[in-house]
Order: C-alpha cells, then structure tokens, then sequence
C-alpha cells in the first residue's frame, strides 16, 4: 500500500484553476487532477489541457494545446508581432501553442509565444466539479 500511495505522489497532483480563462470548460476555484506520467497518460496532443510554469511570474497557467511540434498556427490566432517565414508560423520542435478557451480575456501563446514543452507541469486528467 505504501507502494502506491508514494506512486501517486510522485506521479499526480492537484491544482486549482485560478481566473476565468479557461470558461466553460473549467471554472474559477475548481480543482484538476494533472500529471507528468506520460508513460502512463500518453503524450501532449492537440486538444489536451495542461498546467504550464506562467511565463508572466511565479505560478502555473492552464491552458488548452491547440499546435503542437510542426504543425501551422492559424493567421487569426498568432501574435500580432509575430514573426513568420512568408505566410507560416511554424511550432517549433519540443515546443507547443497554448490558447485559453475564453479567448477574449486569456493571456496565452498569442501574447508569450511558444511554450517549451520543458515547462509543461502536466496534463489534466480529471476535471472535479465545484
């Protein structure tokens, strides 16, 4: 039993969503379940949700994975100062893009650019209801 209850420590964690940039799927207050056990969980993709080191301080940013390594972000949601190869914006290797789900009030790669996947803290498995 002590076995498993040090897994679960190491492996998974709780955090709280602070803020309403991720509304509707996740409210202010609300506590997520995240982990960096990709062994176990499977790797970022396009779509997963994940907690992020806040690259505006101390702290954690949750925020939806829209582009992943490779892929073009779309002209409507890259950074106004930008800066592209002819009419690509390109993820980088080891990198992703990262927009809040209530785009008009959430600071995300459209203001902080790319994020390294380095500073990913983990995905969110298990959304707990308030």
């Amino acid at each position: 039993m002590l076995i498993i209850a040090v897994f679960f420590f190491i492996n998974f964690k709780t955090i709280e969503v602070s803020g309403i940039s991720m509304e509707d799927t996740l409210k202010d207050h609300q506590r997520v379940l995240i982990t960096k056990a990709y062994w176990l969980v499977g790797p970022i993709r396009q779509n997963d949700i994940v907690a992020i080191k806040d690259p505006g301080g101390p702290g954690y940013i949750i925020k939806r994975v829209k582009w992943t390594a490779g892929q073009d972000v779309d002209p409507d949601w890259r950074p106004v100062d930008a800066p592209w190869k002819g009419s690509k914006y390109i993820v980088p290797d080891g990198h992703v893009y990262v927009l809040g789900d209530n785009r008009p009030v959430s600071e995300d790669s459209r203001k902080f650019g790319f994020v390294d996947v380095n500073t990913i803290l983990g995905k969110v498995l298990v959304l707990k209801k308030r």
